[in-house]
């Protein structure tokens, strides 16, 4: 069985061997470069090899959320939906057409779709949904079901889904069963897999009257997945009930995921309460994300007896960017030097010690922990050449070094620090006023600005950054805002500087134009939170969708990488490299976990002995 190695590196052939290749390959499976790792012969023996194919069904899983909700309808951008109902991806309420492994970049199985078409042009892409995929209620799925999502979301959805299906310039049912995507380019390799990933609705369901795809509802929506909702109790919970009669439970690569046959997601105010919850038995399982708490709040009588296992599991996740955001749409933030001078009164590895333990590594790169993240020194090899394309159009340093963070020795006394700050400042033309605060010497600007968060967690960080800034003359303040409006400010870009995380996959495509792209930097909604517009930095995205080969891939998101970088953009925090989890001990997991994810709720269960051990 051929997979889609032979379409990524068609541009590598001669001219008589791409003659010789088949016009449509029909597959089961495909991975964005190279060949994939599960070949299903048999679709009801082979599985993941990140779960236990024997893992027993049944019991119930308890999870937290933090805040509230008041939708049950995720694509769009109106409300805060609830939890485990996903827009990408399977989630528990809807399928896919087909399903990511998670110990791959990037490979795609066939899940709606049992296969998926494509010419050796890549001008189209087609997929075959099943005869046994049905909606819960018992109605087949169809192509019309396809259809009618994708055209639904494009004009009604988050303005994320017009970035990420941008080159799709048409969709058609060729029969009831077979779904057809046309794009408009044929250099963009990623684009059949981001379709794949697409969550499928019934249109059935949407065309009764009085329903409104466009408007916010608690109405318990019709889904074709493992799940159904059940009780739903507006912005305090809601749970998902096993569908005994799942049309996709005995597929290869759903066997052993899906294990519970109760989810049930609780919402508290903040995550102190909800820590306590768990402590007391009111959820199951916790992933931690506070150093502090991790080491000093996990001494609760159920850790101390064995009954909540605490736990820190490595992952190869690439961390992508967690962040002090500036606003560049801001007059404060626009140049670009005083970006810079901002970034040293941030006193990292003094915050560490106290607050952290230590435990956090600095992140200095857009794509950290992986092969796609810059490498040490000046640019080498391919990514010199893709830059030298560049050259004039882009910042020097970036040919000559890679851009690190500040850095201190820990003790608090940032002395070196700050006097770099200030003579930035200094240089570009901002000097301290008769009340301390600088004002540019000619447009008059003041340095003054509001972080805005959601989480409270993050005072202790940053109020000594806070501190530190007014020694050079810069004003800011630190606001905490309910979930629901710290949203809506960030989606019409109404702040000064904020803390976000620009989340990465081992292959990034398409969703880079939502982050960076000249395209979403005034699109309400978008994740263009910075508001970059760089017509070098659309170049190089569009270059890294079309990358024929994993090495071109690589080349072209280190390229962009240094770019991001070199525009200082915002100021780095950390990361880890490790998840830290805790659970009840009611719990089982697999032996062998993905990298990527834990995923307690599809692929862990509730061991029927308590007494078992906690892993297979």
């Amino acid at each position: 069985m051929r997979f889609l190695t032979t379409l990524l590196t068609f541009t590598l052939f001669s001219s008589a061997a791409y003659a010789e290749l088949p016009a449509v390959e029909v597959m089961r499976a495909v991975a964005m470069h190279g060949e994939v790792k599960y070949d299903h012969p048999d679709s009801k023996t082979r599985h993941f090899d990140y779960v236990n194919p024997d893992a027993p069904k049944g019991g119930e899983l308890n999870l937290s959320a933090i805040g509230s909700f008041d939708s049950l309808n995720p694509f769009i951008i109106k409300g805060q939906p609830a939890s485990g109902i996903a827009f990408l991806g399977q989630s528990f309420l809807y399928d896919s057409l087909m399903e990511q492994s998670y110990d791959e970049p990037f490979s795609m199985y066939g899940l709606l779709a049992e296969s998926i078409e494509m010419p050796i042009s890549r001008k189209w892409v087609a997929f075959n949904i099943r005869a046994e995929a049905k909606w819960a209620d018992g109605e087949p799925v169809t192509a019309h079901d396809v259809v009618w999502t994708f055209n639904t979301v494009l004009e009604h959805g988050k303005p994320f889904f017009k970035a990420y299906y941008g080159d799709v310039e048409k969709v058609e049912a060729t029969t009831d069963k077979r779904v057809r995507f046309t794009f408009k380019h044929t250099d963009n390799a990623e684009l059949p897999l981001i379709i794949s990933q697409m969550a499928v609705l019934p249109k059935h369901y949407w065309a009764v009257e009085g329903r409104d795809f466009k408007t916010t509802s608690l109405d318990a929506p019709l889904g074709n997945g493992p799940y159904t909702v059940g009780k739903v109790d507006a912005g305090r919970s809601i749970e998902f009930i096993r569908n005994p009669d799942y049309w996709g439970k005995d597929l290869a690569i759903n066997k052993g995921r899906f294990n519970y046959d109760r989810i049930t997601y609780d919402y508290y105010k903040d995550s102190n309460v909800a820590l306590e919850a768990f402590f007391s038995g009111e959820f199951d399982f916790q992933v931690e994300n506070t150093a502090k708490l991790w080491a000093t709040a996990y001494d609760a009588p159920a850790v101390e007896n064995g009954d909540i296992i605490k736990e820190e599991i490595a992952h190869n996740r690439p961390q992508g960017m967690q962040a002090f955001l500036y606003n560049i749409r801001r007059p404060v933030f626009q140049d670009k030097a005083v970006r810079e001078a901002l970034s040293y009164a941030f006193d990292f590895d003094w915050s560490n010690k106290q607050f952290a333990y230590g435990t956090y590594t600095r992140t200095d790169s857009f794509f950290e922990n992986s092969e796609l993240a810059a490498q040490d020194g000046a640019p080498q090899g391919r990514v010199l050449e893709i830059l030298e394309e560049y050259r004039g159009k882009i910042a020097e340093d970036v040919f000559t070094t890679r851009y690190t963070p500040p850095k201190t020795d820990g003790s608090g006394k940032n002395r070196i620090n700050l006097r770099k700050a200030a003579q930035l400042l200094d240089a570009a033309g901002y000097k301290l006023g008769d009340d301390g605060i600088r004002v540019h010497e000619t447009s008059g600007q003041r340095l003054v600005f509001e972080i805005i968060d959601a989480n409270p967690l993050f005072e202790r960080w940053v109020l000594p950054y806070v501190a530190n800034l007014k020694k050079v003359g810069v004003e800011a303040s630190f606001r905490v805002l309910d979930p629901a409006q710290y949203q809506n400010r960030m989606d019409n870009f109404d702040y000064d500087m904020t803390i976000s995380s620009m989340g990465q996959s081992s292959s990034p495509g398409n969703e880079q134009r939502d982050y960076w792209s000249s395209a979403k930097a005034d699109l309400v909604g978008s994740r263009n939170y910075i508001g970059i517009k760089d017509p070098v930095i659309d170049e190089i995205i569009e270059k890294l969708i079309q990358a024929p080969s994993r090495e071109e891939l690589v080349a072209y998101t280190r390229a962009l990488d240094r770019v991001l970088l070199s525009g200082h953009y915002l100021i780095p925090q950390w990361h880890i490299d490790h998840f830290r989890v805790a659970y009840w001990k009611k719990l089982g997991r697999p032996e062998t976990l993905s990298g990527l994810t834990p995923a307690a709720s599809t692929t862990w269960w509730v061991k029927q002995d308590q007494n078992d051990p906690v892993t297979e």
